[in-house]
């Protein structure tokens, strides 16, 4: 019985399974993005994204180089590594969770199996472009309301003035049409 047990074992024994998780990790970090079964796909999003927060946990300089030692220990690849901290690290600074993102891509014709691709979500230009240009209009209706509630604001204020020196207010009125 499998009674609470949450591992998905893809098939393979633990070394097995671990070098595999290791190599696709390995290369989810150089590519940016993978296709490969569903299963395998849930199994990496679980192995990888604990890796990519610890490149974000970096104070102090002994801070920074167990975390590489930590992450190294997990991908066995210099390079993955360095890629890890210098390009994908600046990239997710600001994301609380949530790196990886899986879409299904229907069956394999071989053997029937879910196909998926997993990619780094701030690595997706298509995505990306579509949350900021959508992100973009909100904003700037917010910032034209907050000037029209100052305006309308400062119209009796304005107002009162008009009111108090009107003669004032008409020779400016007339200096611009006569040029």
């Amino acid at each position: 019985m499998r009674h609470g047990d949450k591992q998905n074992n893809l098939g393979r024994k633990k070394a097995h399974r671990d070098a595999l998780l290791m190599n696709l990790a390995c290369q989810i970090i150089t590519h940016k993005r993978i296709v490969t079964t569903l299963a395998k796909a849930k199994a990496l999003r679980k192995y990888v994204e604990p890796l990519i927060t610890k490149t974000k946990k970096t104070a102090t300089k002994e801070e920074i180089m167990h975390n590489h030692r930590v992450v190294f220990s997990y991908l066995n690849d210099k390079t993955a590594v360095k890629e890890l901290f210098t390009v994908v690290a600046p990239k997710i600074a600001a994301r609380p969770g949530g790196y990886t993102r899986i879409i299904k891509l229907g069956i394999r014709p071989g053997d029937n199996a879910e196909k998926a691709m997993i990619e780094l979500v701030d690595f997706n230009e298509i995505y990306g472009n579509a949350v900021n240009t959508a992100a973009e209009p909100a904003k700037k209706t917010r910032r034209s309301k907050a000037p029209a509630a100052k305006k309308a604001e400062e119209a009796p204020a304005a107002e009162e003035t008009a009111t108090e020196a009107p003669a004032e207010t008409a020779s400016t009125e007339e200096a611009p049409a006569a040029e």
